[in-house]
Order: structure tokens, then C-alpha cells, then sequence
């Protein structure tokens, strides 16, 4: 029975292909995306959050010139979240998007990772975090948006497992994604970027804004979200200098995934 699968995305779809499908690495090529249009084009147009990054790095997958897969390292908002590492925090990075799209077979993700990580290593970088979502998000129509992951390509790749991150209670929009507390807390404190905030809850039926925003987010976010109980994303380490390797605590025992028979059908 195949138990080991690798999740790939299309029109913000995600479905799952076997990991041991083995890829040709002659009809594929690894570049670096300059600048921010293409890499966030092919990620917001597939990425089932449709959100992107704050980007730093950023790494195309090509397919006969044709962008199969994007791969963004990024820095995490908190810099506790890369102390893990020797060095200052602009050492290190955060992997914050890994999109490839539903033709490249399933060992792909890992042979694709390794080329980011080659680059990143010629360019000083000492160690990449990343985290991976298990739980499942349904829109309020029922459809299942995202499956969830373990983090089955991190794992292939030895990475070294920590653990979960913090449990937090989360925001569901009608479609499914995420209303993060950072935006949130834009509205409230009317801080630089309030304005795209509050559209983005306008576009799911909240009246334009007048008078208080803490009053209007008392009123809307209860009719707009629904609370998820998270318990923590999975988190995973790399250390990519060998120099500082003795620095990384051991791996805990991998969480594993196995796809239901409903996910299954998303299989293509």
C-alpha cells in the first residue's frame, strides 16, 4: 500500500502525488526568480492561502522553460523563530513558500529543495526553518481547500524535526484561509496597511468601515470568521553550513500522514 505522498497545488487546489515517483532531472532546471512579480504571480495564483511572503530568496523550477514550481525563503516575523541557529537572524531563513504544480512527479519536491538549498549555502546562509500544517481547512460551504500536511518532503530531505510550534486559536474565513491576528490588529490600531485589511473582509460582506474599527471588528468578525483550535504546526530544521551542524538539536520521532480515501480522490 503506497502510505508516503507529496502534495502539489493548482488553482489553489491541492491534490497528492506518490513520493516515489521518480523525476527526470535532465527535463528540469533551478533558477533564481529576480524580483518579486513571477515567484508571487505563480504563488498566489495556486497557493491555496493565495497569500505571499516577505521574500528574500527566491527559486524557479522550470520545465521545458515552462515555471512548474516556486520556492520562497523569507524571513519570519519574529526573529525567536530562527534562534535555533548560530549567527545573527539574517543568517538564516525561513522557508515560507514551496509550490510545485500537479506535473512534477513526486520526488521532484526533494530534488528541487536540494538545489535551493545548494544555492543558499554558496550565498552564506547557515540554517532553514520551515513549518508544516496538518490540519485540514473546509470553507463554509463545506469544500475541503487544504488537506494538510506532515511535512513528508522535509522529512526525505533530513530535516531535523522539533517538535510543534505554539498552539493558537485561528480566524476562518468563508473560503477557507486564514484571518491572521496581524491583520487583525491593523484594523484595530488603524496601522499602515488597515486599508487593504478592511476590504479584505468587505469582500466577504462586511459593511464599509465608519466610526470605531474596534466596535466595526466586534461586529463583523464574529458574522465572518469561525475559531479553529490549532495545535501547532510541525516544525523542521535544516543546518546547511557543516561548520556549525553540531549546533542543531537531535531529531524527535516524524509525524506521518496517510490521505484518506476522500483526499485520495484528489490524486491526479
Amino acid at each position: 500500500m503506497q502510505t508516503a505522498w507529496n502534495q502539489r497545488w493548482i488553482e489553489r487546489r491541492g491534490i497528492y502525488r506518490p513520493a516515489d515517483e521518480v523525476i527526470n532531472t535532465r527535463r528540469y532546471e533551478v533558477s533564481p526568480i529576480q524580483g518579486d512579480a513571477i515567484a508571487k504571480a505563480f504563488i498566489t495564483r495556486h497557493h491555496y492561502s493565495g497569500t505571499y511572503p516577505a521574500a528574500r530568496y527566491r527559486f524557479g523550477l522550470y520545465h521545458s522553460q515552462e515555471l512548474v514550481g516556486v520556492a520562497v525563503f523569507s524571513h519570519p516575523s519574529n526573529d525567536k523563530v530562527l534562534a535555533i541557529f548560530p549567527g545573527r537572524p539574517i543568517e538564516s531563513a525561513e522557508l515560507g513558500r514551496f509550490v510545485l504544480n500537479d506535473t512534477v512527479p513526486g520526488n521532484g519536491e526533494t530534488w528541487f529543495l536540494a538545489r535551493c538549498f545548494e544555492l543558499l549555502r554558496h550565498a552564506g546562509i547557515i540554517g532553514i526553518v520551515s513549518f508544516s500544517d496538518q490540519i485540514a481547512r473546509q470553507a463554509f460551504d463545506g469544500r475541503t481547500i487544504f488537506a494538510g500536511h506532515v511535512g513528508t518532503i522535509y522529512q526525505a530531505h533530513n530535516a531535523t524535526y522539533l517538535g510543534r510550534a505554539t498552539a493558537r486559536r485561528l480566524k476562518i474565513l468563508p473560503d477557507g484561509t486564514v484571518l491572521s491576528d496581524r491583520t487583525v490588529q491593523k484594523i484595530r490600531a488603524q496601522e499602515k496597511g488597515h486599508q487593504y485589511a478592511t476590504r479584505l473582509l468587505e469582500t466577504f460582506g462586511a459593511e464599509p468601515i465608519s466610526g470605531c474599527p474596534v466596535a466595526w471588528l466586534d461586529q463583523w468578525l464574529p458574522k465572518l470568521t469561525r475559531p479553529l483550535a490549532h495545535p501547532g504546526n510541525h516544525k523542521y530544521a535544516w543546518m546547511l553550513q557543516k561548520a556549525h551542524r553540531r549546533h542543531l538539536l537531535a531529531s524527535a520521532p516524524f509525524p506521518k500522514f496517510v490521505p484518506t480515501a476522500k483526499q485520495l480522490g484528489l490524486f491526479a
